[in-house]
């Protein structure tokens, strides 16, 4: 199935729903993206060449310094950046 036609058939779900069904979603989304986030967390280490989309918009490399729970240390020539995982994309070094 299409991502686009999931997103659709889900959110046609969620009008449908009660409050309690609500809650039960928004639980299991929690879950999902806590999920999402440690196993994106496992795939870096330090020393590895990163790079993430900034609030401004521009793109931003460097390198791994410390990879915590659901965010990764990323030292760059702006600074140091804290970055959830879920945002990096490892790059050739």
């Amino acid at each position: 199935m299409h991502m686009t036609n999931l997103v659709t058939k889900a959110t046609e779900l969620v009008y449908q729903m009660d409050n309690d069904q609500l809650n039960e979603l928004v639980q299991a989304v929690k879950l999902k993206r806590t999920h999402l986030a440690r196993q994106a967390v496992r795939s870096f280490t330090i020393g590895d060449s990163v790079q993430f989309n900034s609030k401004s918009g521009g793109s931003v490399k460097g390198t791994v310094r410390k990879v915590n729970r659901k965010y990764i240390v990323v030292d760059t020539n702006m600074g140091g950046y804290r970055v959830p995982a879920t945002m990096l994309e490892g790059v050739p070094a």
